[in-house]
């Protein structure tokens, strides 16, 4: 993607520019503008509204078309964004090709503060939302726009339905839309999406390494343009002063940054995607988001991958685009094309083929029970199904072992990890949904960091896939040759595949002061007494096969997983037995009958 400076009015030309269009439609032309909507907040405080920019490709038609729209803050970012003069930017994703052949305008609009928009960017806050909403409202005769040279910008070809799409931030900014409920936004595909952004920087009171402090500055910091950036200094040091890093509890800084709050007004349908190695956008962003739609029987469909912070079009073309295009038709043309009547659930298996579910969590999932408990059969501790009396084990600091490291070996003691194993598997055991775990201690320490790792103990091999950042998502180009050929319009990510005796399935963590409230912190008694501590993990889908064990690994301070509690240097904890336990979403509801 390319950036085009904000400069003064008369120095850009406003134009209308026509431009071929894909080999879908090769006779037809489309034509390309760039506007800029007047918002209805003024970020950066100047006096002035914030203008969003917003770049358009659509049919040269006389018929109102719906829209296609992909809200970013990263337009502006990168080599060849920095470098561009030209108005548009350039459309350099998939969807132009794809799309506008099909009868559909595509939008590109560019978040408050970056690129050529004004205002200032706020990492999640209501300003991102409202850059969304004054562009949705322009596009639905709501609002105003203007070109470059001050002409008004009417968006008369447009019938108003518009579906968001999107990838990381890029899928962020839809789940902002409907949580906010936008007239017009009539569905969101929200890809690798943050749904709560204090899950995006903690992990139930306790921050996450690397997001641990000051996240929300430095990612305004990374994308507000260099025109705003002076002015915008005061609202970052605005989200420095109130991101509550000194606690890293749920305040209401982060409850104006978290869409799950607003599930109950959602009417746009969902289409979410996500990677189950993704802990860049964790599985519980999907998760936990999914779970309060579904709650609300909103329409939507999932499709879950094998991969990280990834885009299906990398390597899944052909299907995600012959879906979108079925999909899009249906909730914004109202075409009755049977999309919704295809399973609900796509899941990818280990070895990348895929398989079909009517629901997620899958159906006949119920809460399988399992207790931890002593050594046994050869293993350190052992989960099963009924509890034993008393007993407990004891949990020191981890002292900064792998995460390879604190699954390995689960039949010997050790103290700075303890592995709880169940016996081997008669039958495949399928776990679809989301772990939690609680655990009984007493500890040393009032401020106590707990770690979960659910582990499938069997020899496998591990497809590692290579990972995107966030920017190359959002700056990959397609073309017509690219669609044409289906050579893919993004880089295939790499695969390499390693020999494994044991594979994490998921993890979760919480800070144990945080067990009551994550608004407020309640210290742990250090006088002997026990506290319970619920907590828990990233939502999984995943096949443990028969012969197989599953086990709950546990330690203190997780260090390259989790921001480093010096409050709890020193802890020792013991942990009892028969009352902890650890809850598994198992379709069937039962293990080894």
């Amino acid at each position: 993607m390319r950036r085009v400076y904000l400069v003064a009015a008369s120095v850009i030309v406003a134009a209308t520019i026509y431009t071929p269009v894909s080999a879908a439609a090769p006779a037809a032309a489309a034509i390309t503008e760039t506007v800029y909507v007047e918002s209805t907040i003024d970020s950066d405080a100047d006096g002035t509204l914030d203008r969003i920019a917003a770049d358009v490709m659509r049919p040269d038609t006389a018929e109102r078309v719906p829209i296609v729209m992909e809200a970013s803050p990263y337009y502006g970012l990168g080599a060849a964004a920095a470098s561009a003069t030209n108005v548009p930017r350039g459309f350099g994703r998939w969807y132009d090709e794809y799309f506008v052949p099909r009868g559909y305008a595509v939008v590109e609009m560019e978040m408050q503060g970056t690129s050529r928009s004004t205002g200032c960017p706020t990492t999640g806050g209501p300003e991102d939302t409202a850059s969304v909403r004054a562009v949705v409202d322009w596009l639905n005769g709501r609002a105003k726009a203007f070109y470059a040279d001050g002409r008004a910008a009417v968006a008369s070809w447009s019938t108003g339905n518009v579906g968001m799409l999107g990838v990381s931030y890029n899928g962020t900014l839809p789940n902002a839309a409907a949580a906010a409920n936008i007239p017009g936004v009539k569905t969101i595909v929200p890809i690798a999406a943050i749904s709560s952004w204090y899950e995006y920087a903690r992990d139930q009171g306790i921050g996450y390494k690397g997001w641990e402090s000051n996240y929300p500055t430095f990612l305004a910091n990374y994308v507000v343009s260099s025109a705003q950036k002076a002015k915008c200094k005061p609202v970052f040091d605005k989200l420095s002063a109130d991101d509550g890093d000194e606690s890293w509890d749920y305040t209401s800084f982060w409850k104006a940054r978290d869409y799950r709050v607003g599930a109950k007004d959602v009417t746009a349908s969902v289409f979410a995607v996500h990677g189950q190695a993704d802990w860049n956008v964790k599985p519980s962003q999907f998760g936990r988001w999914w779970k309060e739609l579904a709650d609300r029987d909103v329409p939507r469909k999932i499709w879950l991958h094998r991969g990280g912070h990834l885009d299906p079009i990398s390597f899944r073309q052909a299907e995600w685009q012959r879906v979108m295009g079925l999909w899009m038709d249906h909730w914004l043309k109202g075409a009755d094309n049977g999309i919704m009547d295809e399973p609900m659930a796509d899941v990818q298996k280990p070895d990348g083929s895929w398989e079909q579910a009517a629901a997620w969590p899958r159906p006949d999932t119920k809460d399988t029970t399992l207790y931890l408990g002593p050594a046994a059969n050869g293993m350190s501790g052992s989960l099963t199904t009924t509890p034993v009396s008393s007993g407990t084990q004891t949990l020191g600091t981890n002292a900064n072992i792998s995460e390879t490291t604190m699954m390995a070996n689960p039949e010997a003691a050790n103290t700075s990890r303890l592995a709880y194993v169940t016996a081997p598997l008669t039958k495949d055991a399928r776990l679809s949904g989301e772990v939690s775990l609680t655990v009984r201690v007493a500890s040393n320490r009032a401020s106590t960091p707990l770690t979960a790792l659910l582990v499938d103990y069997g020899p496998s091999t591990q497809a590692v896939l290579s990972e995107r950042s966030p920017l190359q998502l959002s700056t990959e180009v397609c073309g017509r040759n690219d669609l044409r050929d289906k050579t893919g319009c993004a880089r295939p990510p790499d695969v390499s595949i390693q020999a494994v005796s044991a594979t994490m399935l998921t993890k979760g963590a919480i800070d144990a002061k945080n067990r009551l409230s994550l608004e407020s912190a309640t210290p742990l008694p250090t006088n002997g007494s026990t506290a319970d501590v619920t907590w828990k993990l990233h939502a999984r889908d995943a096949l443990v096969p028969a012969g197989h064990r599953i086990g709950i690994v546990l330690v203190t301070n997780h260090n390259a997983y989790l921001a480093s509690d010096t409050a709890a240097s020193g802890v020792s904890l013991k942990v009892s037995l028969g009352v902890s336990k650890v809850v598994l979403p198992i379709v069937g509801g039962a293990l080894n009958k």
